[in-house]
């Protein structure tokens, strides 16, 4: 018998990644994949507040797993701070994702593990993908114009287009 391919989803943990990663993996899930989304243990317990905890203990062959972001406890309610959960997340996660998958690899309960599909913000899942020898897929949750102006950043940098000069003394604006 022929075993379902397994995607492993990988949003990132902030406000408009953590939907369009779901949609996407519930849509994989209908053309036949096992799915295991990977979540930061705070966006999880945010999940299961705001949607309850039968929300997260999944459909059949659909898995809710965590990791650590590494950044200290705070107000559930509250939103992190995208400046520190970046770096946390760049800083911090490589480790405890690379585990989970080697965890998902050797359990029996699970089929092999096909391909990783991460939020392209979400650094630290190419790097253990190419380290465990998984086939990675970045998908972006921004329009095509962010993604554009993502990929231009470093050219508009260089050019001295931005960081954008102050025009109006006294608000501190760059």
């Amino acid at each position: 018998m022929e075993s379902k391919p397994h995607a492993v989803f990988v949003a990132f943990p902030a406000q408009g990644h953590l939907n369009p990663m779901m949609q996407l993996a519930k849509l994989f899930r209908c053309k036949g994949f096992h799915i295991t989304f990977v979540n930061t243990e705070f966006n999880h317990k945010r999940l299961i507040k705001s949607l309850g905890a039968e929300f997260v203990k999944g459909l059949p062959d659909f898995q809710f797993e965590t990791i650590p972001d590494g950044l200290p406890e705070s107000d559930k309610d509250a939103t992190q701070d995208v400046e520190p959960l970046c770096e946390a997340i760049k800083n911090n996660c490589y480790a405890p994702f690379k585990e989970l998958l080697n965890k998902l690899k050797t359990s029996s309960l699970h089929v092999p593990i096909t391909c990783i599909i991460a939020d392209a913000l979400s650094g630290f899942a190419g790097r253990v993908a190419k380290d465990l020898g998984i086939q990675e897929l970045q998908f972006w949750t921004a329009s095509a114009c962010g993604f554009v102006g993502h990929l231009q950043f470093d050219e508009l940098v260089k050019r001295g287009i931005l960081p954008f000069k102050d025009s109006i003394s006294g608000l501190g604006m760059q």
